[in-house]
């Protein structure tokens, strides 16, 4: 099988810079992305601003490759938007590699080659196969490692508090969005301008919504965000602040508490959506403990994302059952556990799967836990690329600090009190009548 490429699913950060490790150490890659360029799912969120600094958010090895074509890094110390992350390095890293980046191409399956998944034998003996969709039908690419760096975008959570899809979600379709709206766009701040937004989230693509929301209130008078919490006090999704070892991350936490403080934004805790039903001209918003919320204008429900493991279903997998992790990570990254942000060193042996050569690495190895780093992203596939290169030592050799968040709590506490004392005492919530009749 040493003939054979690394496949790597996805020409996003992650992917590019294991395909970048896998041409530093000779290794046939072939990347495939089902998006028409480099960073396709970043390119969707261009107007965002990221929390890490240019330092951070470029791969070493991937430099060293770009700098052999006259690239120049760009400033360390700023801080891109997705859409200069995507323009000035995922894409003419992506360029470097040249035709080992294959766009529109969309795999749909991975298996052994001629055996599905309950044959043992076959495991060790024949490659991995991955089945791929493009404008010119569908084709087998066999492999020897198959590194998934799709991501979660494509699949975000639903606005049910209870993981499905609440009743009546799928009608309300045109009057929701499950992604940071990108307020610049004048038809966007027309839609919302003047209007009563319900938004759901306590993560940190909600407070960059918040933020956003609240600046256009402070122009356009009667607009004024709901923001829903599941969990049962404001706690820690504030974040850090200044304890925040990544500064922009603090910032913007500071910046949506400000928000909240300055009654643009009002916060409903503990509220899990069950319905949304269309009165009065707007969408109202029924909890599962019988509260009702709007009517409401818009609905942005910024619940999370998860992994898409439907195209994975004839490969042997040992996921965490309840992150959606590799078991052997899911531990150092549950919500429910870690308060602080840390995360402790971890690559292939970590990330590996039962299935031999498949890794699952970037956002996805994260499963349904939130707040990955780029830097955690780069430093898997340096591991796991060792790995499948026969150098066991350098895969073992992982050493990697993450700045904390300086929060007090995890996110899974979501009905746990927060001691004031501590550093993210709650703000007032606001108080919901129940509708009746």
């Amino acid at each position: 099988m040493s003939e054979l490429p690394v496949v790597v699913v996805g020409a996003g950060p992650a992917g590019l810079a294991a395909a970048a490790q896998a041409v530093d150490r000779d290794l046939p890659v072939v990347v495939l992305e089902a998006g028409p360029s480099a960073g396709t799912a970043v390119r969707e969120w261009h107007h965002v601003r990221l929390f890490s600094r240019w330092a951070e958010l470029v791969e070493p090895t991937a430099a060293a490759l770009l700098a052999s074509t006259g690239w120049q890094h760009p400033d360390g110390a700023a801080y891109p938007t997705g859409a200069e992350w995507a323009r000035s390095y995922l894409q003419p890293l992506a360029d470097a590699l040249g035709d080992r980046v294959r766009y529109g191409a969309r795999v749909t399956g991975v298996a052994r080659r001629g055996w599905d998944r309950v044959v043992d034998g076959a495991r060790e003996t024949e490659p991995l196969t991955v089945r791929v969709e493009t404008a010119a039908g569908e084709e087998r690419i066999a492999a020897r490692a198959v590194i998934d760096a799709s991501g979660t975008w494509s699949t975000p959570g639903p606005l049910g508090g209870d993981g499905l899809p609440a009743l009546g979600e799928r009608d309300a379709a045109d009057r929701t969005t499950r992604r940071v709206p990108d307020l610049t766009d004048a038809a966007l701040r027309a839609r919302y301008a003047g209007r009563r937004i319900a938004l759901a989230g306590s993560g940190h693509s909600a407070l960059t919504a918040l933020v956003a929301f609240a600046e256009l209130a402070g122009q356009h008078p009667g607009t004024h965000v709901q923001w829903i919490l599941r969990r049962g006090a404001i706690g820690d999704a504030f974040g850090g602040g200044d304890a925040d070892q990544l500064p922009a991350r603090g910032a913007l936490g500071l910046r949506a508490a400000e928000a909240v403080r300055a009654g643009h934004v009002s916060v409903v805790t503990g509220f899990r959506t069950s319905a949304v039903t269309r009165e009065d001209g707007g969408l109202v918003l029924d909890a599962f403990d019988g509260r009702r919320l709007g009517p409401v204008d818009e609905v942005v429900a910024l619940t999370g994302f998860r992994p898409d493991l439907g195209w994975l279903g004839e490969v042997r997998l040992d996921l965490d059952p309840v992150l959606q992790a590799p078991r052997a990570l899911a531990p150092l990254i549950d919500p429910n556990v870690h308060s602080c942000g840390t995360v402790y060193p971890h690559g292939a042996r970590e990330l590996a799967q039962p299935e031999p050569g498949l890794y699952l690495v970037g956002m996805k190895s994260y499963g349904r836990a939130p707040t990955f780093l780029a830097l955690t992203g780069y430093e898997q596939t340096r591991s796991v690329v060792a790995a499948i290169a026969g150098d066991r030592e350098a895969a073992d050799r992982v050493e990697l600090v993450l700045p904390e968040t300086g929060v007090c709590g995890g996110a899974g506490l979501i009905d746990a009190p927060v001691d004031a004392g501590g550093c993210c005492a709650p703000a007032e919530p606001l108080s919901i009548g129940i509708r009746t009749g």
